[in-house]
């Protein structure tokens, strides 16, 4: 009786063992398995045939393209938001295959179509559209396309001026001759131009000889440059052209397009700015600012204050030394930076045929 007692509990203590062994090895031993979400296609809303602006958006004119669902953002319709899509126009014409978001649709009588350009709904209200002049340079080497966001950064020249001629100084001066008061007579005086007159100088005692002399200058007032960044931010409308419409301008747009063909640089660019702004933009431009974009992400939505660049600015901001007089100089003499010629500049390359 004894015996089968001890027989119970030893077989007891191995099955609790194993159990135990096997709990072990599922913990600890095999490897643990993780399903991997599979990754899912969702259905997203785009044109399924070209939507003229201010159109009715309906099951008929569109289609759906599968997408990743981590592909998808909030701004696009997937299927369970085709309510909030039926029934919108279009506020530009939309081509065959553009993915609809929503920042394309508005509702029906929100739509500025009908008389005038289609482009101009693209304007928030309380903005106005300008052009101004471009070129490879201010346009990032051509980086900046329709929708980019960019900063205007502006360059002026300045020069001193007399204040009641608003000419250039310094005066000129001239020769007084026959003043007086002649018998019998009216007072006379003559002004001349001549070999005794000239820019206005200044006045100067020489240190070593104690006399005074006159200082006239060299050469014309020198010009003194800043640039500053004027407008931050700005979306850019539309690169180059616009395109030509109606039947009385076909001949132009033919041969608008031929130059283009001939000619492709674009040397316009139409940014959205506040009314302010676009004055301000148009007296720049026709007072000769060298204006220069610079491209900028456009979710990056900060405004940073910057400093106007001088000259006087990058001597102290970058620690630029002004040269010291030395008893030797360079030779040959350098009066202008040029860049050097390289031995591939100019070479031509050629294909076989």
């Amino acid at each position: 009786m004894r015996r089968g007692r001890i027989w119970l509990f030893l077989l007891l203590i191995v099955i609790i063992g194993l159990v135990v062994a096997f709990v072990a090895v599922r913990q600890f031993v095999l490897p643990q398995r993780t399903e991997q979400p599979q990754a899912t296609n969702v259905e997203v809303f785009v044109a399924g045939q070209n939507i003229p602006q201010c159109q009715p958006v309906s099951a008929d004119n569109l289609s759906t393209i599968s997408v990743p669902n981590d592909k998808v953002n909030a701004a696009e319709f997937t299927a369970d938001k085709q309510p909030q899509l039926i029934g919108k126009v279009a506020k530009f014409p939309l081509d065959q295959g553009t993915v609809i978001t929503t920042a394309m649709v508005t509702d029906s009588g929100q739509c500025q179509g009908g008389p005038g350009p289609q482009w101009a709904v693209q304007i928030p209200p309380g903005m106005t559209a300008v052009s101004i002049p471009a070129s490879r340079l201010s346009m990032v080497s051509f980086g900046v396309d329709d929708g980019a966001h960019v900063n205007l950064n502006a360059c002026y020249l300045f020069v001193d001026v007399d204040p009641s001629f608003q000419s250039t100084t310094p005066d000129n001066t001239a020769v007084l001759t026959a003043t007086g008061f002649p018998q019998n007579s009216l007072p006379v005086l003559s002004m001349g131009v001549g070999a005794a007159g000239g820019p206005q100088g200044r006045l100067e005692l020489d240190p070593s000889l104690q006399q005074p002399f006159l200082l006239i200058p060299s050469e014309a007032q020198r010009p003194r440059p800043v640039c500053q960044t004027i407008l931050q931010d700005v979306v850019v409308m539309k690169r180059g052209d616009f395109p030509i419409s109606g039947t009385a301008a076909q001949a132009t747009q033919q041969q608008q397009q031929q130059q283009q063909a001939a000619a492709p640089t674009p040397d316009v660019i139409t940014l959205i700015v506040s009314p302010q702004d676009a004055v301000t933009l148009t007296y720049m431009v026709y007072t000769n600012a060298q204006m220069m974009m610079s491209l900028r992400n456009p979710s990056d939505k900060s405004r940073l204050a910057t400093e106007a660049a001088t000259l006087q600015f990058l001597l102290s901001q970058y620690n630029i030394p002004v040269p010291a007089k030395l008893p030797y100089a360079l030779q040959p003499r350098i009066d202008a930076l040029a860049a050097p010629v390289l031995p591939n500049d100019g070479a031509t390359t050629t294909t076989a045929p």
